[in-house]
């Protein structure tokens, strides 16, 4: 971060990250510069370890102070499936498909952990939260993955926020 100027270089490839970075750091004045960098993604149960990997991956492409996001989903009733396989994940199911997976179960609940890491040549820090809601037993939204239609928080479904061209979550619920 250059805190003269207070920017911030984030590494990422998805708009969603992109908008809601910008309107977390809107409030406070900095600005959120946008690189798009090739990482490979790797797969792990340890989500802290991917988060930690792309960050390393983005300081040695652009050897500047980097900041790097990794969303990994919790279903409790599946055993924290899928965890950090996400990604990958929701190229293969549908939205009936987690909706299938849990027919049967009396916990519907899921959650998420959006890890950050902010990287530079001295110190790796990292900050995260997890959010809280239920797997609905119809899809609605259009605008999304196959998670984010049938993951509901606080009522609504990430598909719908999308839809409704809404940030996922308000950041200033959690300041």
């Amino acid at each position: 971060m250059n805190i003269k100027n207070k920017e911030i270089l984030f590494s990422t490839t998805n708009n969603r990250k992109l908008r809601e970075a910008q309107e977390g750091c809107k409030e406070f004045g900095i600005k959120i510069n946008q690189i798009k960098l090739d990482i490979e993604e790797i797969q792990s149960k340890d989500t802290l370890l991917i988060a930690k990997y792309k960050a390393n991956e983005a300081f040695k492409l652009v050897n500047q102070p980097v900041v790097v996001t990794d969303t990994s989903w919790s279903i409790p009733s599946l055993n924290g499936f899928p965890g950090g396989y996400m990604k990958d994940i929701t190229t293969w199911f549908e939205p009936e498909d987690f909706i299938n997976l849990l027919k049967n179960k009396k916990d519907k609940s899921i959650s998420f952990r959006e890890t950050i890491v902010y990287k530079d040549k001295n110190n790796t820090k990292v900050f995260n939260d997890d959010y809280l809601g239920v797997i609905i037993d119809t899809p609605r939204g259009e605008i999304g993955n196959s998670i984010e239609k049938v993951a509901e928080f606080n009522g609504v479904t990430i598909a719908e926020k999308h839809d409704l061209n809404e940030i996922s979550y308000d950041p200033k619920d959690y300041i």
